[in-house]
């Protein structure tokens, strides 16, 4: 399976010249079979202010030039996420689709980020993990700030997942936390991870890119620095059960009790 992971440059742009950008580095990375995006590329993460006006429901422009682009590239597409609105509620929402343009997945963010952020006074966190089933293998979808909490991953992993996939817009300083978090819990979950983060700047913060895919032994396969690209690797999902055949951890999962 080819893997393609698209680090997208993020500025205070209008949503059109969003999607144009995502159109050039989407057309960058044909022959892949997975292709993954960012954290709410299509304004930037840091778009407070735009995050209701600019919000879009799942049959919106945005997924709608997703589906279409997944069909061009015949491939599955993690499309990162938007804000979706929903009756009277805005949720960060991930939209996974397959390579004959239909929505398989869709996530709603369950852990929402305060610190220095307003995500979690202006959108409703998701309460459903989500693994997504396809030809290529199975699929345990994530973002961002969900990398802090192992037991979400933890979840994904017992519903069968053989890869996460995060979706990101993770800034400067803590660029050591994003590398070591990509790191474990594809260590401690025995599982292949592949993230997608955005560089460049929006609403005065930097993002620090480090985009990765990184394979069940916590080795980075494949990774980028802080610039524009698109991050590309092969991943044998067959070497996911081999590892933990190997190297048993998962069979000793246990949960301690009080006294």
């Amino acid at each position: 399976m080819h893997v393609a992971t698209i680090q997208m440059e993020m500025a205070d742009r209008s949503k059109a010249e969003n999607w144009d950008r995502a159109d050039q580095l989407l057309d960058r990375a044909r022959g892949a079979d997975l292709v993954l995006m960012p954290e709410i590329w299509n304004i930037g993460y840091f778009s407070f202010n735009r995050y209701r006006e600019d919000s879009e429901d799942l049959g919106g422009e945005t997924a709608s030039r997703m589906s279409r682009w997944a069909k061009e590239l015949g491939a599955c597409l993690y499309a990162g996420s938007l804000v979706e609105r929903d009756g009277g509620n805005c949720y960060n929402t991930a939209l996974f689709f397959g390579p004959n343009g239909e929505r398989l997945a869709t996530y709603r963010k369950i852990h929402l980020f305060g610190y220095g952020s307003q995500e979690s006074q202006i959108l409703t966190p998701g309460r459903n993990p989500v693994v997504v089933e396809t030809p290529l293998g199975k699929f345990g979808i994530t973002t961002c700030y969900d990398l802090r909490f192992p037991e979400l991953f933890r979840i994904l992993m017992a519903r069968g997942a053989q890869m996460f996939l995060v979706t990101s817009a993770w800034p400067f300083p803590r660029l050591e936390h994003w590398i070591m978090f990509n790191r474990t819990r594809a260590i401690e979950n025995v599982a292949f991870l592949a993230s997608s983060n955005c560089v460049g700047k929006n609403a005065g913060a930097h993002f620090c890119g480090h985009s990765m895919v990184v394979d069940p032994w916590g080795v980075v396969i494949a990774g980028a620095g802080d610039e524009e690209c698109v991050v590309r690797a092969e991943v044998d999902l067959n070497k996911v059960a081999q590892v933990r055949k190997v190297f048993p951890a998962l069979e000793d999962i246990a949960f301690p009790v009080g006294p």
